[in-house]
């Protein structure tokens, strides 16, 4: 397998990539339009951590770790290295050595289709990672892949220099030219739960609220007492 190292990415606008950090993968998510979801199959090692960063991604062979060494060249302060493997490969291809070379390079994080060790160090160091595996089988350093390319994590499509928003929800990918709308977008969403919060707080139903009753009625469902549902 050949392949090919980027070196000179655009990354997304530096303030738009933090305050979409505050916003969270739910909310974001939401208000793209449900869109940009890795999906359930890679999870935090943690918990009650939230970061964004731009990506610097990774293409690798399965079983494989050569290509991440080649990566870490081309991080930068504010990047989240995300990695994926030609066909799944749930072998620990990253661990507590690779995080000490990311943290000094200022990387906020790491996202992999791949497993991760070392866990009792990560969590120690509080260096953030989303996987698809913990597993303690190492890799080889053989084969050729990319850095910097265009790769598929989960159900996205996430480019260089793309937004990678990750919490305890999950991971999302913001198209780095749609950072700015998507931030906009979750900052109106905020302000509508906002609202609606202060509704709930005061008894009000989210039924009500969001006009439910009338949908529920078009869908056929009707209220019944007990004694009517039991007489059916």
């Amino acid at each position: 397998m050949s392949g090919v190292i980027v070196t000179d990415i655009a990354r997304a606008d530096a303030g738009a990539v933090d305050a979409l950090a505050a916003e969270g993968v739910a909310t974001v998510h939401e208000a793209m339009g449900r869109v940009g979801l890795v999906g359930a199959g890679v999870r935090p090692i943690q918990n009650g951590t939230r970061v964004a960063g731009t990506a610097v991604t990774v293409l690798s062979w399965p079983g494989d770790n050569l290509m991440i060494h080649a990566a870490v060249e081309q991080c930068q302060a504010g990047d989240i290295l995300v990695v994926t493997t030609t066909s799944p490969s749930p072998d620990g291809a990253f661990g507590e050595l690779f995080a000490t070379a990311l943290t000094a390079r200022g990387v906020r994080g790491l996202v992999t289709t791949t497993g991760v060790r070392d866990l009792l160090e990560l969590r120690a160091m509080g260096f953030p990672v989303w996987s698809a595996a913990v597993n303690a089988q190492g890799t080889v350093k053989a084969t050729g892949g990319s850095v910097n390319v265009p790769i598929v994590v989960g159900g996205a499509i996430v480019h260089p220099g793309d937004v990678i928003v990750a919490d305890d929800d999950g991971v999302l990918c913001v198209p780095r030219q749609d950072a700015a709308a998507a931030l906009a977008a979750a900052r109106a969403r905020v302000a509508k739960e906002a609202a609606d919060r202060a509704a709930y707080q005061g008894g009000d139903l989210s039924l009500d609220r969001k006009g439910l009753r009338t949908l529920l009625a078009d869908l056929g469902v009707s209220y019944l007492t007990q004694q009517e549902y039991d007489a059916r």
